[in-house]
């Protein structure tokens, strides 16, 4: 164990903790958000966000990428690059709602059912994206698309846009202005959407599904609709998630959600699954923790940290650091 080298790099670690800690965090808010108002685990999430990475992605490649020098046009392509991600994760997480769940609840299938179900959805769009460039010459479609189907099980770079510019140093790290956007962003968002669900006449919606969908269906509020906000609201902040996560690590591949989802998954349970702001402390921690712990044990055991953070929380405080329900969420 290297506690020393923790000691000597305590803010880079913390600072680039808290950096993937926020992806994780929104991630793990459409873990959260199912789960409260259907009282299931979308195990799907994690390929609505790997299709926003790749949305992100193929957007800047389409637009040229590294070809622009103006500073304009780069935040131009980022904005295209973001809108893309949130749209088509976005519809991802519709489609997983239309075909992998509202058939099985409108046969009020057993919770297993639905479970297995969104598993099943997770290895198809996973596999779908992976075999992209043979569907694609299905159609004879291959060579046109090439930049964007060919190696499709290998990674897939983001081109370079913006280069990180150092803002101010922290214990001998300089933050960059990539580490203040992610974090930022992601905080502005996860407020964003907590506030929307606090405040709004949807997020009542939302909230009064979520405590008794019965007597809300009694009200007037149509459950349908409000399955589909919460799957389309997740969905919109997975996407976001997407384009931060591949602005920070300039990377994707057909499989990168898997791990990521997990993690999610399990800030999620770390705050409190079925609390928006636990999501999110959940998030944070988890980053930290796991930059902490591989500096300590070896980046071998990153994975490790994580994972065995999350037995713990399980053995000791199974509602997790906030458990209160989304349905009792007070405004």
């Amino acid at each position: 164990m290297d506690f020393d080298f923790l000691f000597r790099n305590f803010a880079d670690l913390t600072i680039t903790g808290l950096a993937l800690g926020s992806v994780y965090a929104l991630v793990a808010l459409g873990y959260t958000m199912v789960y409260g108002v259907l009282q299931l685990i979308n195990f799907a999430h994690s390929e609505v966000f790997m299709y926003g990475t790749m949305a992100a992605a193929f957007a800047v490649i389409a637009l040229g990428g590294a070809a622009t020098t103006s500073t304009g046009a780069a935040i131009g392509m980022l904005l295209v690059a973001l809108v893309a991600a949130m749209l088509v994760s976005g519809g991802v997480a519709l489609l997983v709602e239309r075909f992998a769940y509202r058939p099985l609840l409108n046969r009020n299938a057993p919770k297993l059912v639905a479970l297995i179900s969104a598993i099943g959805m997770s290895f198809f769009l996973a596999e779908a994206m992976g075999l992209r460039d043979k569907i694609t010459a299905w159609f004879g479609l291959d060579d046109n698309l090439e930049p964007y189907v060919g190696r499709a099980r290998n990674v897939v770079p983001l081109p370079d846009v913006v280069d990180p510019v150092g803002v101010f140093d922290i214990g001998g790290y300089t933050v960059t202005s990539i580490d203040l956007l992610v974090i930022g962003g992601a905080l502005v968002m996860m407020v964003g959407v907590d506030q929307f669900i606090r405040r709004s006449r949807l997020g009542r919606g939302i909230r009064s599904v979520a405590q008794d969908p019965e007597s809300a269906a009694l009200m007037g509020v149509n459950s349908t609709r409000v399955v589909q906000l919460t799957f389309l609201i997740g969905g919109l902040m997975a996407g976001a998630a997407a384009f931060l996560y591949i602005l920070r690590i300039g990377a994707t591949r057909y499989d990168v959600g898997f791990i990521l989802g997990v993690k999610a998954f399990t800030a999620a349970v770390l705050g409190g699954i079925g609390n928006l702001r636990g999501a999110l402390a959940g998030g944070l921690i988890l980053g930290v923790a796991e930059n902490w712990g591989s500096a300590v044990f070896g980046t071998q055991w990153k994975d490790v940290v994580a994972f065995v953070l999350l037995v713990l929380i399980l053995m000791f405080r199974p509602t997790g650091l906030l458990g209160e329900a989304l349905g009792k969420a007070r405004a």
